[in-house]
């Protein structure tokens, strides 16, 4: 464990049981999120990686325009 986690638990831990619930709660959710994400992210590699492609033959057709954010 890090010391700056070690820190946040140890602030943590003068909080009352409920407020430490709370957070505990907070955390598991955001950790799991997080878990949930990649997966999403690994299931569409494919999907990802097809659609680079696409975009490059695009470009190297010159088939896209520079982005002006004043444009948007």
């Amino acid at each position: 464990m890090t010391t700056l986690l070690q820190q946040a638990f140890a602030e943590a831990s003068k909080l009352s049981a409920a407020e430490q619930d709370l957070l505990a709660s907070r955390l598991l959710t955001e950790l799991a999120a997080e878990d949930e994400f990649d997966l999403a992210i690994a299931r569409s590699s494919d999907k990802l990686a097809a659609l680079a492609r696409q975009a490059l033959a695009k470009l190297e057709a010159g088939e896209t325009e520079e982005l002006d954010p004043e444009r948007l």
